[in-house]
C-alpha cells in the first residue's frame, strides 16, 4: 500500500511529518507520497508562497527518510488541484497492483462529500483517517458509517491524532520575527530564513 498526503505545506512542518511516520508504522505502507497542491481549490491563495519554494521545502523536509518521497503530480497539471485528478495520474503511474491510500484528517473526511467527484476517489484510493481534538467523534463515526454504506468506501481509522501544529501559526510567527525552532525541521528553518519567506504582511 502506498501513502498519499496532499496540502499546500505552506510551510511544511513536524506535524505533517510524525503523522505520516506513525501512520506508515501503524498501517505497514510501502511508502508515503508527499504531493505539494499548485492551486488548492478548497482554500485562498492570501499568503500562499510560489509552488517552487514550497516544493523544495517538503524535499528538504523528508530527506533522509527512505519512506517518504516527494511528488510533482499536482505541480505538472493545470488549473486547480483536485485529489481525484491526482490519483488518477498516480494509478497509472504505480499500477492497479498498488493499493493508494489518501491520509487526511478527520475535518476532511466530515465534508468529504463536498469533494469534486468524490465517489470516484473512493473508487481508487482507500482513506486513512487521522483523528482531530476539533472534530467531534460523532460527526466522524456517522461520516464513516455512511460513507462505507452507500458508497463503499474503505475507511481505516488510525490511532494517532493529529498534532498540534499549525502552518498559519508558523507564518505568523515568521512575520513576528519570532523563533519556529522544533516547529519545522531545521533545513526548512534555514530555508523559509534564507529567502526571506513568510515576512510580508
Amino acid at each position: 500500500m502506498i501513502g498519499i498526503i496532499g496540502g499546500t505545506f505552506n510551510p511544511i512542518h513536524y506535524g505533517h511529518l510524525l503523522i505520516c511516520e506513525h501512520i506508515r508504522e501503524e498501517f505497514s505502507l510501502e511508502k508515503v507520497l508527499f504531493v505539494p497542491a499548485k492551486i488548492p481549490p478548497h482554500k485562498g491563495t492570501d499568503g500562499l508562497i510560489a509552488s517552487g519554494h514550497r516544493m523544495e521545502m517538503v524535499k528538504l523536509a523528508i530527506h533522509g527518510n527512505p519512506w517518504f518521497e516527494f511528488s510533482d503530480v499536482e505541480m505538472r497539471m493545470e488549473g486547480p488541484s483536485y485529489t481525484v485528478e491526482t490519483l488518477k495520474v498516480l494509478s497509472e503511474e504505480y499500477g492497479k497492483e498498488n493499493r493508494l491510500c489518501l491520509i487526511i484528517g478527520a475535518d476532511s473526511l466530515v465534508q468529504f462529500a463536498t469533494w469534486k467527484r468524490f465517489e470516484d476517489i473512493l473508487r481508487m484510493a482507500d482513506l486513512i483517517v487521522a483523528r482531530r481534538p476539533d472534530t467531534d467523534n460523532r460527526l466522524l463515526e456517522s461520516a464513516v458509517t455512511r460513507l462505507e454504506a452507500e458508497h463503499g468506501a474503505r475507511i481505516h481509522l488510525s490511532s494517532t491524532d493529529v498534532y498540534d501544529f499549525s502552518s498559519t501559526r508558523i507564518r505568523n510567527r515568521v512575520r513576528k520575527g519570532l523563533s519556529i525552532k522544533y516547529m519545522v525541521p531545521e533545513p526548512v528553518e534555514r530555508y523559509i530564513l534564507e529567502h526571506r519567506l513568510y515576512t510580508e504582511v
